[in-house]
């Protein structure tokens, strides 16, 4: 049985508002006096200084470095398409356009991934630089570009890199953004030249917010030091492939169907949940408060476009022309990741004025600014689309420290060292010492003091070595390699057909994507890409691992032409939206432990499927009616059992009725979804939350927990009060699928353990589901009046669910005046957890929006200038800009905008040209 908890209120002292107070400090300096400097300055903070650094985008501008003009047309929302006549023109025109929008972005981006935060914030974000130095992302950039890409990517990135520094090129930080006049104030920080380097970087903080399974990894070791193997498997339980397809169902492998030739892990292969380690091998003493002060370190680190790795999901599908009412290819993607201003995405065209030998592109779509070339979209012949395979790339390894080296197969290795200096903007340097294995695992543990200490004084069981000078935590991640992801950008922007689309999918490396694809020839098509590492029997990757045995190291990669794929399936659609990629029965290697359960993907099917099977054909406008489905797939399950639950207080019945009916759509104005949303959170909180340890709990939540006390009789228990630890938008339980499927799993066990509470000075004992969920049902009611008022005819969805957008730098941690200047919101939004408009919010911290589809698109294959596109914010990241979230609304809304593409659409809906000249 879960162990018994009392809730109560108060916040845990100390080190819950360690993490908070070095947030606090980001910008503290900075401000304050920007605050006094806006004072003495006054008229500073005028229209002069918003408006400085607003792009030119008519008349021309002379560029040194083009071989010819370039041509820079923009529609009424700011969009860019780029005209030119060589490839080198055509990146160097990127990088300027870029630049001119969004370089604050940039830079604040190449500082990250660079371990360089501290230069432009000073010493508050000095911890977050020790550890992306331990990291090490610039570092393995730099040598991509010096030893694995192609000569012609290195002939792009160095124009987009000229072009940027044209942009650049005699301005001061007012001149290119409202930011750089804030930090103005306070220190002499001034934007250094763009590398190629600062490009590449960038594919790896991408990868790191889309790592996989590791903080489910940590969690399931976490949870040992509460719950027992039994009660953990109950918390992960399988994929259940009968009932929520898999991406690949008529697929091929080593290029025949079924022929393997398998060289890792069985996908039978288990862990013993329970246990701390893999194999069996019991955690030391400590090991749960080391991963908990990783966690902490890893939760604090900038996201790049996720939320901490935690929440990544997307939709892609594409339905072949059989389907659809062009006769010819449909596909949509929408990209869930964390909400930021502006967006993560920049729309933009990229047109060769003539397709020749020395000018290839002709291509649209949604890229980063910073990076040349365009992530997803479609050129004159593909398209493609991209969703978050999440299958396993990342091993966290217990090493165990001795002397000045580490324990392996009975010896004691060295550790590979180097030096690294941190600048301080207004503080002294700080240097640090990074140590690796021999195998090129950097030591996490060493960013932290307490996780030092904590590995020292670990103590060790027989199945470990003996204790000798501690204990750390190592990380075996593939985007510590260098790799070839850049080519493959580059190779898909101008591929042609499903046999090239493929070839350029083998470079790339990181992060691993379900690459969903189209052509205008009428071809359909799925490919999982990635350097995907094989394991020993035994190890499927879903607990750390003993780093003394070399039997718990990789064993290798999975061949290229091993990975999954599927194209033009009989079906005549492919969905992928983070499910299991294929059955695990089907296929040798275990790609993870840890699928999203397929809820999203399973209602696309579903819609799908029906629209086929009335005798309907898919319109562009279906995509997007999918795209905003609103389904809630868990208030299926669970609503016809809350409404036979009988209840005496006339409040929550009037509540409780409001499900009576209810047709289960989350739409931002429907008070049934407020009042369903909320009971799922308590029924999730009484079932599950109070009974998870600390480390996984949310801030502020204090409880009561029975321990017996070791120094007394062995049947005297007493009441310990523990307080969470989790931010709020990181905590569990979630409320993700995964917590679909675990109550799904006991929904029909009334007596189950989970259902179990103890009673309280408030509270009588609950002993079945039904009593668990009249509590919950009462819990809501209280909980939405205090929050929505008592009058439940002004509940609405929308008014719990909100988006705020917030500049990610000074927008977060400063005066409320720059705040103001930089920040919009909210906007009341429909959608949830788990949804197909996955508005994903995190049900042990509350209702605010987390994460959400950071763009939509719908490419209509049979005439590519009835696309579809839309942004999360718009093409600007300067305040006061017409185009700062000019798209936002419509975003909002589910609306579309159009997508032209030939020069001729391109021309019918430009609103200004700017020529760019030699």
């Amino acid at each position: 049985m879960p162990p018994n908890t009392t809730a109560s209120s108060g916040q845990k002292p100390g080190k819950s508002g360690r993490k908070k107070g070095r947030k606090a400090r980001l910008f503290l300096i900075v401000l304050v006096l920007a605050v006094i400097g806006g004072i003495a300055f006054g008229g500073y903070w005028g229209v002069s200084t918003v408006r400085a650094s607003f792009p030119q985008t008519k008349g021309s501008i002379k560029l040194d470095g083009l071989s010819g003009p370039v041509d820079v047309k923009r529609d009424g929302n700011g969009i860019p398409q780029v005209y030119a006549s060589s490839d080198e023109d055509l990146f160097m025109a990127q990088g300027f356009v870029q630049a001119q929008d969004r370089f604050y972005e940039m830079d604040v981006r190449r500082h990250m991934t660079s371990g360089r935060l501290s230069e432009m914030f000073g010493k508050g974000q000095v911890e977050n630089d020790e550890f992306l130095r331990t990291l090490g992302w610039n570092r393995v950039a730099q040598k991509e570009y010096d030893t694995k890409l192609s000569a012609s990517t290195k002939k792009y990135l160095q124009a987009y890199a000229k072009g940027v520094n044209a942009y650049l090129k005699g301005k001061d930080g007012k001149d290119i953004s409202l930011e750089y006049a804030a930090l103005g104030f306070s220190n002499d920080y001034t934007p250094q030249q763009w590398t190629p380097v600062d490009s590449v970087a960038w594919l790896k903080a991408m990868a790191w917010d889309l790592r996989g399974n590791m903080q489910d990894e940590i969690d399931r070791s976490l949870m040992t030091s509460r719950l027992g193997p039994k009660q953990i498997a109950d918390l992960y339980p399988e994929y259940p492939y009968s009932r929520n397809k898999a991406i690949v169902q008529e697929g091929a492998y080593d290029g025949v169907t079924g022929a393997y030739s398998p060289t890792g892990t069985a996908a039978g292969s288990t862990s013993t949940a329970g246990t701390g380690l893999t194999g069996n091998t019991e955690a030391p003493s400590g090991f749960q408060s080391q991963l908990s002060g990783l966690y902490d370190v890893l939760d604090n680190v900038p996201t790049a476009v996720g939320v901490n790795g935690n929440g990544i999901g997307s939709n892609s599908w594409v339905v072949s022309g059989s389907h659809t009412i062009t006769g010819k290819p449909l596909l949509a993607n929408d990209p869930h990741l964390s909400a930021s201003l502006p967006s993560v995405w920049y729309q933009m065209g990229l047109h060769c004025t003539t397709l020749s030998a020395k000018c290839q592109y002709d291509v649209a779509g949604y890229t980063f600014a910073g990076m040349p070339g365009v992530v997803i979209g479609h050129n004159q012949d593909i398209a493609w689309g991209m969703t978050n395979s999440g299958v396993d790339v990342t091993d966290l390894y217990l090493e165990k420290i001795t002397g000045e080296g580490y324990e392996y197969d009975d010896k004691v290795l060295p550790f590979t060292t180097r030096k690294e200096t941190i600048k301080v903007a207004g503080g002294a340097s700080k240097t640090i010492v990074v140590r690796s294995t021999e195998d090129g695992m950097p030591l996490l543990s060493d960013r932290d003091d307490e996780l030092v200490k904590v590995g020292k004084k670990a103590g060790v069981d027989a199945g470990a070595p003996d204790r000798g000078d501690g204990y750390a935590i190592a990380l075996r991640w593939t985007a510590l390699n260098p790799g070839k992801s850049m080519d493959a950008v580059f190779e898909m922007d101008k591929a042609s057909d499903w046999t090239e689309f493929r070839k350029a999918s083998t470079s790339f490396d990181v992060p691993s994507q379900n690459l969903v694809y189209a052509d205008t020839e009428g071809n359909i098509g799925y490919q999982l890409p990635g350097k995907i590492p094989t394991r020993a029997e035994g190890d499927d990757g879903s607990l750390p691992s003993p780093g003394w045995e070399s039997k718990y190291r990789w064993t290798g990669y999975i061949k290229q032409s091993a990975l999954p794929y599927e194209y033009n399936p009989k079906r005549g659609y492919i969905v992928t939206a983070n499910q299991a990629v294929v059955d695990k029965d089907k296929y040798p290697y275990t790609l993870t432990t840890d699928w999203g359960y397929g809820t999203r993907s399973q209602r696309i099917n579903d819609l799908i499927e029906s629209k086929i099977n009335g005798g309907g054909k898919i319109s562009t406008d279906d995509m997007r009616q999918m795209q905003l489905d609103n389904s809630s797939e868990i208030a299926k399950l669970i609503v016809p059992k809350l409404l036979k639950i009988d209840v005496a207080d006339k409040d929550v019945r009037e509540a409780q009725k409001l499900l009576e009916g209810w047709d289960y759509t989350q739409d931002s104005d429907s008070a049934a979804a407020a009042y369903f949303n909320a009971t799922w959170r308590n029924i999730l909180k009484l079932a599950f939350g109070n009974k998870l340890p600390k480390e996984l709990r949310v801030k502020g939540q204090c409880l009561n927990v029975d321990r017996v006390d070791t120094t007394g009789p062995a049947d005297e228990d007493q009441k310990v009060r523990e307080c969470g630890e989790r931010d709020a938008d990181q905590a569990q339980p979630d409320g993700g699928d995964r917590w679909f499927e675990v109550v799904r799993k006991i929904i029909n066990d009334e007596k189950n353990d989970w259902w179990k509470l103890p009673k309280t000075r408030t509270q009588k004992a609950t002993d079945t589901r039904d009593e668990l969920f009249g509590r919950a049902l009462r819990d809501a009611r209280w909980e939405l009046t205090a929050k929505l008022g008592k009058d439940i005819d002004t509940w609405s969805w929308g008014r719990l669910h909100r988006l705020f957008l917030k500049n990610q730098t000074l927008g977060t941690e400063g005066p409320r005046f720059l705040q103001y200047m930089l920040n919009r919101g909210p906007w009341k939004l429909g959608g949830g957890e788990a949804t197909v408009n996955a508005t994903g919010w995190n049900a042990a911290g509350g209702y605010g929006v987390v994460w959400v589809p950071s763009m939509r698109m719908v490419v209509n294959l049979g005439d590519l200038d009835k696309s579809k596109w839309i942004n999360l914010s718009g093409a600007s990241g300067h305040a006061y800009s017409a185009h700062y979230t000019d798209q936002t609304d419509l975003w909002a809304k589910g609306e579309l905008l159009p997508w032209a593409f030939s020069e001729k659409a391109v021309d019918k809906r430009t609103s200004d040209t700017l020529v760019l000249e030699p």
